[in-house]
């Protein structure tokens, strides 16, 4: 054996090449789409007393959030604050649970990956808001006459009995144009909610994530919710108080926007547009809090279970 065969044999055979393809982790599977619906649906109903006050300060002539609900539960025990709570279910599992999908996939289309700019951010929310109030309308309504009936004179409440008898006697009574009612300002709210409540958490969290005080779990998720839920309280604001008359007008020619600013500038002036903020703050940042820990938790679940080879989440 010649010396260069010997030093040849010497030498350890190198390891299989290993495919680059193996070394890539897998791609993770999205979420379900109906998690953002079934968050925000946990989420209202906790909170539920505080949306249906906000509502009837907007609707009606009450002035005061404690007034409002001492007035309830005056006239309808302690139960009338959960007045219309099958509209709110039927209301977070049409608009919510669109806005959610919606979102993630206009984030998908222009690009806005984890430390996406504000901007883009913004834009994909718009985009899910506006195709989230169009789908959602029908519910929103629903939800806002349930939950405004009782602070109506006897002679002038709806008195459905569930979200479905709502849909039935609109249809009947009104006609089909009716589940279209107020679309124009629930969808301009629906743009600034998305815009400024789901594209203001990621930032924020994006934002929260890249200092050294805070890591991916519910201390960051809480404060990132919580300025969120400020920040879409002073945004939509104007357009909800305006959803809210509008919706709960029942005669001819009352669901027009422009006579539902005069008639409200005339009795209340321009800050009518601000009326109920305090409510809405209070209502909407628990709820805003509750969404995105409960989403956050419910993905953890979905991971979780995939982890341990169950596939069908």
């Amino acid at each position: 054996m010649s010396a260069t065969q010997v030093a040849a044999s010497a030498v350890p055979p190198s390891p299989p090449a290993i495919d680059a393809a193996s070394r890539t982790p897998p791609k993770k599977q999205p979420y379900p789409f109906w998690l953002g619906g079934v968050a925000a649906t946990i989420a209202a109903s906790i909170t539920h007393p505080l949306d249906l006050t906000k509502v009837r300060l907007q609707a009606s002539g009450d002035k005061r959030m404690i007034e409002s609900i001492r007035k309830t539960v005056r006239t309808a025990g302690a139960r009338g604050l959960f007045d219309g709570i099958s509209g709110t279910w039927l209301r977070q599992m049409s608009y919510s649970m669109c806005r959610f999908w919606a979102y993630d996939e206009s984030k998908k289309l222009l690009g806005a990956g984890k430390d996406a700019p504000a901007w883009k951010l913004a834009a994909a929310g718009s985009m899910a808001g506006g195709i989230a109030g169009l789908v959602g309308n029908p519910g929103e309504i629903v939800m806002v006459r349930m939950q405004g009936d009782f602070a109506k004179s006897p002679e002038k409440r709806f008195n459905y009995k569930n979200c479905f008898d709502a849909l039935f006697r609109m249809v009947k009574d009104e006609g089909v144009s009716s589940l279209s009612r107020g679309a124009v300002p629930n969808v301009f709210r629906a743009i600034l909610m998305n815009a400024s409540q789901l594209a203001s958490y990621d930032f924020f969290k994006a934002e929260l994530l890249k200092t050294p005080y805070f890591s991916d779990n519910i201390i960051c998720h809480f404060t990132a919710s919580f300025a969120a839920g400020t920040v879409a309280t002073t945004v939509c604001s104007p357009a909800d108080v305006l959803k809210s008359r509008i919706m709960n007008a029942s005669g001819p020619g009352s669901n027009s926007t422009l006579a539902v600013i005069r008639q409200s500038m005339a009795a209340d002036g321009p800050m009518f547009m601000f009326k109920g903020w305090v409510p809405a703050w209070t209502r909407l940042q628990p709820t805003t809090i509750l969404i995105f820990l409960t989403l956050e938790q419910l993905k953890n679940l979905v991971d979780l279970s995939r982890n341990k080879g169950y596939t069908y989440l």
